[in-house]
């Protein structure tokens, strides 16, 4: 008899769940962010919670993971439940750490290890170098790279960080030599640029703005396909490597199979408050504009970005923090 009644009772709380997610959220969200405070990825996540705590009034709290260049709290957020409550501010270095631990031989699809919701910018990069570097141009870099047999340094926040695929791009784009170091973070590596312990680096520009502002350091290139309104001056990286592109994207993402009609009222949100001039103002600060995506079209675009940086990183034999 009781058998017989439980049957019902679950067909009644599998049509129930849209009235769970029209109720979402009801308590707090934890947002993940798997590096340490004060990035661009701690900065764009510190952003959407307030604007989801303004528009639910429900505190959103903001939890740093850092470690294994973003894999440790990645992973975390995949292993929660899906329920929306705990939701991650992932990156370009994170989802590759992920996809470097990745099951199966096929293409990387983030959908089966997480949900993504939207992406919050994409902002170019910088190509910045000591002012003792005898170049100005990204043309004078690669010639006076070429020349140099054992090659030239560059800095980056990490293994398998943006910054540090951006420098592995431009060196199998160009064929010069550049070695590698990572450090723990964007500031010690900008410390040591400044210092002039390493030639150039692949930084976000509003690190290092001031400093090339300063002399400090020279802006060769950015390293989107048009130039950047925050550095109207500086021209593309293309101009001398055609084809040459590197973003380092930030974007909210939730564990795999959360329902997507929450999904779709986080989109909403995140997407209704990047039409604001505060959140604009804000992205500015990380040297980016909002780029809305539905979370489909957030699903395409990283799936595209991490086929193209596991080719790069196949082909150099790179391993990244959390491979196999």
């Amino acid at each position: 008899m009781l058998f017989r009644v439980a049957v019902p009772l679950l067909a009644l709380c599998a049509l129930a769940s849209p009235v769970t997610a029209a109720d979402y959220p009801d308590h707090a969200i934890r947002l993940i962010v798997p590096f340490a405070p004060g990035g661009g990825t701690d900065v764009l996540a510190r952003i959407v919670a307030d604007n989801l705590h303004k528009k639910w009034g429900q505190p959103v709290i903001v939890e740093n993971q850092a470690g294994a260049s973003g894999a440790i709290g990645t992973r975390a957020a995949m292993k929660a439940p899906a329920d929306g409550y705990t939701l991650l501010m992932a990156s370009t270095g994170a989802l590759m750490a992920v996809s470097a631990n990745a099951d199966g031989d096929g293409p990387f699809d983030v959908n089966k290890y997480l949900s993504p919701i939207v992406i919050g910018a994409a902002p170019p990069y910088l190509l910045v170098a000591n002012p003792n570097l005898p170049v100005k141009t990204t043309a004078e870099l690669i010639r006076y790279a070429k020349e140099k047999p054992e090659g030239l340094t560059y800095g980056s926040s990490g293994i398998g960080a943006a910054s540090h695929l951006s420098g592995l791009l431009f060196a199998s784009a160009t064929g010069i030599k550049l070695l590698h170091i990572p450090y723990k973070g964007t500031e010690p590596a900008v410390t040591d640029l400044l210092g002039g312990r390493i030639d150039i680096m692949f930084a976000p520009g509003p690190v290092v703005q001031q400093f090339v502002q300063s002399g400090q350091l020279k802006a060769l290139g950015v390293t989107d396909t048009q130039r950047s309104k925050f550095y109207p001056d500086v021209p593309t990286v293309a101009d001398a490597v055609p084809g040459y592109e590197s973003v380092g994207w930030f974007g909210l993402l939730a564990p795999p199979k959360t329902p997507p009609e929450i999904v779709k009222k986080i989109n909403e949100v995140i997407v209704a408050a990047m039409q604001t001039q505060e959140f604009r103002d804000h992205l500015a600060t990380l040297g980016a504009e909002p780029k809305p995506q539905t979370p489909e079209e957030f699903g395409r675009y990283i799936n595209a970005d991490v086929a193209k940086w596991t080719k790069l990183v196949k082909d150099n034999n790179v391993q990244l923090p959390g491979g196999k």
